[in-house]
């Protein structure tokens, strides 16, 4: 009889039998490993320094921001801004006649005109000014008869023409024109303005002359 062999085949049969056992376990385990794996969160890819978020906007959100960024003018006319453009003209009382008397003789005749804005107030203003003077009819509901004389337009879009004509302290334009008429008898002074933009302001006046 051989006694070395029998504890090798106990130790066999108990290697086996933890083999069954345990191998269940082991198949888990490495099917386990096999699956790939959904738990584990990628790393988000960095966004590079100085990119506007506003690239991801539709186009729509996209042109309303465009939109928004573009600076309106504002409207202007006569080429200054909304309400400081001249709305009517005016000759002021100052107006007069000056010269010798008598009819054939060389007379002046001081214009003072203003330009008025939408609240009242003189302003300076470009313009192409035409002084005509025409006599006066009375008793009639149209006071102006015949043309007697007109003068060369007078062109104030030039700034240093502009200032030329015009008086601070009065806050108006004088003008100074001869014509061959009679000092003592009364006429009526029409100003006519025509703006850049083609807008026509006109007034009248009656010019009374003295003996």
């Amino acid at each position: 009889m051989n006694y070395d062999s029998a504890p090798s085949d106990e130790s066999s049969m108990m290697n086996s039998r933890l083999t069954i056992r345990y191998l269940p376990f082991c198949l888990l385990f490495l099917a386990g490993c096999s699956q790939p794996q959904t738990n584990v969160r990628t790393p988000a890819t960095p966004t590079p320094a100085g990119t506007d978020d506003r690239r991801q906007t539709t186009d729509d959100g996209r042109q309303r921001a465009e939109d928004s960024a573009v600076v309106r003018p504002p409207s202007s006319v006569l080429g200054l801004p909304a309400g400081f453009a001249p709305v009517k003209i005016g000759i002021l009382p100052l107006t007069e006649l000056s010269g010798a008397s008598g009819t054939g003789q060389r007379t002046k005749v001081s214009a003072f005109v203003t330009m008025v804005d939408a609240f009242g107030s003189q302003v300076k203003a470009p313009g192409v000014l035409r002084l005509e003077l025409y006599e006066h009819v009375p008793r009639s509901a149209q006071t102006k008869g015949p043309r007697l004389a007109i003068w060369p337009d007078i062109d104030l879009t030039s700034p240093a023409e502009n200032h030329k004509y015009w008086r601070e302290f009065l806050r108006a334009y004088e003008f100074e024109m001869d014509a061959q008429i009679a000092r003592d008898k009364t006429y009526v002074l029409e100003v006519t303005c025509l703006g850049p933009d083609g807008k026509r302001l006109s007034a009248e006046y009656t010019l009374r002359g003295t003996p």
